[in-house]
């Protein structure tokens, strides 16, 4: 007899797209990796692809992709939130106080949260509330966060207690952390592989290494914000109203979507977000310190844009940032000038598809500015020292500049809506 197979249903166009990227994603994955591993070998500086240095990476990505998607949330709805920097401020030193409180790095979160909400109602209060200029909004909330808790650590980490738990006017005493996680046979399994300094496997190793051992329950759960945050924006109906408000409000209300909460609840989430990622870097670095942020709510707000406005191109940006200033706090100028050589090959390769595109300007340009880059890489053995501190907000820069032609941000986004106001 033949057997009879049920037909099979064709893939829809969704799920085809959603495979296509994915399997980008995977090949510009290995194809960086790969790219990194070559300057490695080239230049002979192991560390590239230490596990300390990606470990640091790690943590200083986190922040960087918290402060991200907030400005995401709130920018899907249709407001620009650039007091992202001064919601993390908040965040650092409510979750100082609530973990050195409670003794409990759970109330870190919690206290991250709480001061980020704080700076989100403000900013939702002046913008989504009375209609303040969503730019003057956020700036106005990046002054008044360093000042305010400036205050609050001179009236409550000067006292007799917090003095000589090590606070003062500047810090906090130390609090509670959470331990990393164990995985004492990955990583000598892994740490021995990575000795070996082969091409490819050995940079890969090195990097799951990294992440073996600088993960703990905080960092999880803030990496599993990308893909929540994907889940909630593009599969719920929830993030179809919030995300039609970005695009157009009038229309949105017409069809009975709350817009003015709907916003005000994006830019609350966008706090409390950022106030997480203030949060984290307490946990990082074990207290509350004046200037923590280091001005990581900007470069969030850069990942963002990098990141076109979506949860895993935002998490890639902060991957290249936060990689770029861990390597620079890990190891030597003589080691980040070896990133001078991942940069010409990456502008060359950029150079040469332009130029398969016809787009010869973009294309001469870039061959232009990675051929400098090579010279200055051959004609130099190290990088000056000020350079390197600041070259994370110069791999910004460069990123923003290289990515602006293919953005598409929402077309609400920044602009001011009253109720009745016309399309």
């Amino acid at each position: 007899m033949t057997a009879v197979r049920e037909a099979q249903p064709a893939p829809t166009h969704r799920a085809i797209v959603r495979n296509r990227m994915a399997t980008r994603g995977v090949l510009a994955a290995a194809v960086g990796l790969a790219l990194l591993s070559l300057t490695r070998v080239v230049s002979d500086q192991n560390g590239l692809t230490s596990a300390g240095a990606i470990g640091a990476a790690i943590n200083l990505s986190i922040p960087i992709m918290l402060a991200g998607l907030g400005g995401l949330w709130s920018e899907r709805s249709g407001v620009v939130n650039i007091g992202l920097e001064g919601q993390m401020i908040f965040g650092t030193w409510f979750g100082a106080y609530f973990a050195w409180q409670s003794h409990s790095a759970w109330m870190l979160i919690v206290g991250g949260i709480v001061g980020g909400l704080i700076g989100g109602i403000l900013h939702a209060i002046a913008t989504v509330g009375f209609g303040v200029d969503q730019i003057i909004s956020g700036v106005a909330l990046n002054l008044l966060a360093p000042g305010v808790t400036k205050y609050l650590s001179g009236i409550i980490f000067t006292t007799e207690k917090a003095t000589a738990d090590g606070g003062g006017e500047t810090q906090s005493p130390q609090v509670a952390q959470f331990h990393t996680l164990k995985w004492g046979w990955a990583h000598d399994e892994l740490s021995k592989l990575a000795a070996h300094h082969w091409f490819f496997i050995s940079d890969l190793a090195g990097v799951l290494d990294g992440i073996v051992t600088s993960l703990n329950v905080f960092t999880i759960f803030a990496l599993l914000l990308i893909p929540l945050t994907w889940f909630v924006l593009w599969r719920t109906p929830f993030g179809l109203r919030l995300r039609s408000c970005g695009e157009n409000p009038t229309a949105a209300e017409t069809l009975g979507v709350k817009v003015y909460t709907m916003k005000a609840t994006a830019v609350v989430i966008s706090g409390a977000l950022a106030g997480l990622a203030g949060s984290f870097l307490v946990d990082f670095t074990g207290l509350y310190r004046e200037g923590q942020t280091g001005g990581r709510g900007y470069i969030g707000l850069a990942a963002m844009i990098f990141g076109n406005w979506q949860p895993v191109g935002l998490g890639l940006g902060s991957s290249l940032f936060g990689y770029t200033d861990g390597l620079q706090q890990q190891q030597d100028n003589v080691t980040v000038h070896a990133l001078l050589l991942l940069v010409a090959m990456v502008l060359g390769l950029y150079a040469a598809w332009c130029l398969y595109r016809r787009n010869v300007v973009s294309g001469a340009v870039s061959a232009i500015v990675a051929a400098l880059v090579f010279v200055w890489y051959l004609t130099t053995d190290s990088i000056p020292s000020e350079f390197a501190t600041y070259s994370p907000y110069i791999i910004t820069l460069l990123v923003l500049a290289v990515a602006s032609q293919r953005l598409r941000m929402p077309a609400a986004d920044g602009i001011p809506w009253r109720r009745g106001q016309g399309a």
